[in-house]
């Protein structure tokens, strides 16, 4: 009897042990899986920075595979956490998500320690956390992939057959269907600081600076007593405190801008940021961060927009992070004026808008709109 009862207390703890390292290693492949599913352009970039600046040399080849590995990694992250939560094929999914973390662990802690990105971007931009903290997180997922490794046969099958395909198929189906949707048009769900109703300019300036205060300490009559730098005895002509120490005390960090890599600059090298940004007429932004990477057919209705804009009297510029060269030959092949052309960095121009080329609306600084190019109506 005591066997039995001991048995029954084993089999119910791997059952809960199983069931909550299951349940939390879905939600976590869920909400990773989706965040990066509404943003694939923002996974592919970020996977490219991975390449370029995390591994140096190493994996340059691997440049032009960047967007087949964030649909790899976007479908796999769905698929566990779909399969997981509803203990689909648990054997094959325990085992897939073990390998997972064990190839995943020590990628992050060579992240963490060699530090060639400032965060994971394993939830994209919807939770952005350091890497340490994501090594961190690994190490703990690791745990828990391990318990559902051990713990799997104690949690009951819920499905079996058609219909764990079915949820596989559904699982992959609105993988694409978001992917798809996301990619063509822009995410849904923007989790950026230049999403529409934002104002960039005071987004740029919403810095909290820190609190510093300098206190002096001062004895009289065997009693110690601390003053405020401005408020010491000795300024306020009291001699009679003798000064003991003095420190310097930081009570308030303070807070970095949201933005801080925004800035616009013309042709000839002044910056015109503020000049757009509180400019009081609407001003159209045509976004391609590399003349080179465009998609053609877009680029020449970008080209239309252009042309209908400033036909219209209206304020329109394409903004780019490529080089004057490429500015200039871009210009001549569509007959357009180089001062057409504002520059920023590459980097923040692919955080402004998923797409090349995509189109920003701003009013006085506040973005209006945001479409990818696919979307913009033109005049027959």
């Amino acid at each position: 009897m005591n066997n039995k009862s001991t048995h029954l207390q084993w089999r119910t703890a791997r059952h809960v042990l199983g069931s909550c390292s299951r349940t939390l290693l879905a939600l976590t492949f869920l909400f990773s899986g989706f965040v990066k599913a509404v943003d694939p352009l923002g996974t592919v970039y970020k996977i490219e920075d991975y390449l370029e600046l995390g591994f140096g040399q190493i994996l340059q080849w691997a440049m032009p595979l960047s967007g087949t590995f964030a649909i790899l990694l976007i479908t796999t992250e769905l698929l566990l956490g779909v399969t997981m939560l509803f203990n689909v094929r648990s054997r094959w999914t325990s085992w897939i998500t073990l390998a997972f973390y064990l190839l995943m662990t020590p990628i992050t802690l060579y992240i963490a320690i060699a530090n060639p990105v400032t965060d994971c971007g394993c939830f994209g931009d919807a939770l952005v956390i350091s890497n340490w903290a994501t090594f961190g997180k690994n190490v703990i997922l690791l745990a828990l992939a391990i318990v559902f490794v051990l713990c799997r046969k104690a949690i009951p099958q819920l499905f079996n057959g058609w219909a764990e395909l079915c949820i596989a198929l559904l699982a992959l189906g609105t993988t694409a269907g978001i992917m798809g949707y996301s990619y063509t048009h822009l995410p849904f769900i923007d989790f950026r600081p230049y999403k529409v109703g934002n104002n960039i300019r005071e987004l740029m300036e919403n810095n909290v600076p820190p609190v510093v205060k300098t206190y002096c300490l001062f004895e009289k009559d065997g009693e110690q007593k601390e003053f405020i730098y401005h408020e010491r005895p000795d300024l306020n002509g009291d001699s009679t405190w003798t000064f003991i120490s003095q420190e310097t005390r930081t009570l308030s960090e303070g807070k970095e801008p949201t933005i801080t890599d925004f800035y616009l600059e013309n042709g000839d090298g002044d910056d015109v940021t503020y000049d757009i940004l509180m400019d009081p007429e609407p001003i159209t932004l045509i976004v391609m961060y590399d003349l080179n990477k465009r998609n053609r057919k877009q680029t020449e209705r970008a080209v239309k927009l252009y042309k209908e804009r400033i036909e219209n009297g209206e304020q329109c510029y394409f903004l780019t992070g490529s080089s004057t060269d490429d500015i200039e030959t871009f210009a001549q092949d569509n007959e357009i004026d180089t001062d057409a052309f504002l520059f920023n960095d590459a980097t923040p121009i692919k955080t402004i808008v998923r797409a090349n080329p995509g189109v920003v609306v701003l009013h006085e600084g506040t973005v209006i709109s945001k479409h990818n190019m696919r979307q913009v109506q033109l005049k027959d």
